[in-house]
């Protein structure tokens, strides 16, 4: 079964190396030009999803969240793009504001924390998931 099969019925990770492996695989199945939505409460481990991105795509930078610079670009085999909008106000200028569109460039992935923040995303959606945490356990799905 692909990594895009077993999502839909929601994969299971006890370990954060585990939770790597999911992105590792996603990442492969990827377009060139991808953006991806993680919602999950805090600690469900989206940031650690992004993680797993970046090794995939042989990122040597340390993955942190964007919290407060609300985005970071990481160059690898591949751009990656993680934006954390908690933070953001729902304001159609957003995207002019950030400048995300002179900024990111093919192959590119643009992994975005917390989409129900932004009032839209200027970019066809590649996958929605959602992560969900129950003590060590994760659960990582297509929303």
């Amino acid at each position: 079964m692909n990594i895009l099969d077993r999502l839909k019925s929601g994969i299971t990770t006890s370990s954060v190396e585990a939770t790597y492996q999911v992105a590792c695989e996603l990442a492969a199945q990827l377009p060139d030009e991808a953006v991806l939505t993680l919602e999950g409460d805090l600690g469900a481990g989206k940031t650690t999803f992004v993680k797993g991105l970046a090794q995939a795509w042989d990122i040597q930078e340390a993955v942190t969240s964007p919290t407060f610079n609300i985005y970071n670009l990481y160059q690898g085999t591949r751009q990656l793009a993680h934006m954390d909008a908690y933070r953001l106000e729902k304001s159609p200028e957003i995207w002019d504001e950030l400048m995300l569109e002179e900024l990111i460039f093919p192959p590119f992935c643009l992994a975005i924390e917390w989409p129900s923040k932004l009032p839209f995303i200027p970019w066809p959606i590649t996958h929605r998931l959602q992560l969900t945490a129950q003590g060590e356990m994760r659960t990582i799905s297509l929303a």
